[in-house]
Formats: structure tokens, sequence, C-alpha cells
């Protein structure tokens, strides 16, 4: 299991985030993640996706639902495709889009982005990096993320950030 411990300049309370991935197949899993709020003491988001892996087009595809305490339940669909830009993997164009629904299957909520990430194995003696700049297409701003070993952080150009620590 995948744990990490959240905050975000939006919300004043710490929050607890589990991920995990049971296999279906070689290239399928079940990935299922929930969010507590410690201010709160209740779970905020609980999301549970058949992901499957399309090796030979660099691309996954993800459907699934979503609870969250706002707007109840929701359909959700992913995708994330990659493009290498260097021969060896570590440098890489992506394009990712992201959509929820709610049960009337009326238009919830829409993702789409593409960004740029750059891997940075041993900067310093065991130290990885991983950089990303991307644009947000619906709500037209660019972001970034700095990952170092356990530690990332994301910013957008809105001012929205927040920090997370992998367990």
């Amino acid at each position: 299991m995948e744990t990490s411990i959240r905050y975000g300049g939006d919300s004043k309370a710490l929050r607890i985030h589990a991920k995990e991935k049971l296999p279906i197949d070689s290239n399928t899993h079940l990935q299922l993640h929930g969010e507590l709020d410690t201010r709160l003491g209740a779970p905020t988001c609980l999301t549970a996706l058949i992901r499957h892996f399309y090796p030979s087009l660099s691309a996954d595809l993800g459907v699934g639902l979503k609870y969250n305490r706002q707007d109840k339940l929701h359909y959700t669909v992913r995708a994330k495709k990659a493009f290498p830009v260097t021969t060896n993997g570590f440098f890489n164009f992506h394009v990712k889009g992201h959509c929820d629904v709610d049960q009337e299957f009326r238009q919830k909520r829409s993702r789409g982005a593409a960004e740029f990430s750059w891997i940075i194995f041993n900067l310093k003696t065991d130290q990885d990096v991983k950089l990303k700049v991307g644009y947000e297409v619906f709500d037209k701003v660019p972001y970034m993320q700095i990952r170092e070993n356990n530690w990332t952080i994301n910013a957008d150009m809105n001012g929205r950030w927040n920090l997370r620590y992998d367990l």
C-alpha cells in the first residue's frame, strides 16, 4: 500500500492518503485510494478504478467510481499518453485527461493537460529528482511539480500549491 501525508495552501488540514493496486492481469489492475481529512476526522475522497495499461502505446486508461464529500458519487474516466522525447525515456511529453460525471451523466468536471517531465537519477548520491512543467487546458493555467525522493511540491500560476510526503 502506498501512503502519503498531504497539505495544501487551500486547506487548513493535513490529509492522509492511501492507495492500493490489486493486479487483475499483467496490464490491468484495480486501483483503490482514499483520503482522510485530519481536521474533519472523516474521509473526503474514495475512488475505485480499473486501470489498463497499453505498453506498446505508452498509454493507460482508467474507469471507475469516485465519492467525495461535496459532490457525492461520480463516474470517472481518465487517460494518459506518453511521448518519449529522448531515447533513454528520462525526458517525456505527456497528454492526459480526466472527466467526472454525476449519477445522471451530466458532465461535472473535465481536466486535461499537456506536460513535460524530466527524471534525473542520482542527482546527488541517493537523490532522484523529477521535474514537471505543464499546462492545464480547461483552467488555462501553467503548473509545475518538483519531486525529490519522498517529497513533492506542486504549484500553479494561480497561486495554488500543495506539499506531499510519501511514507
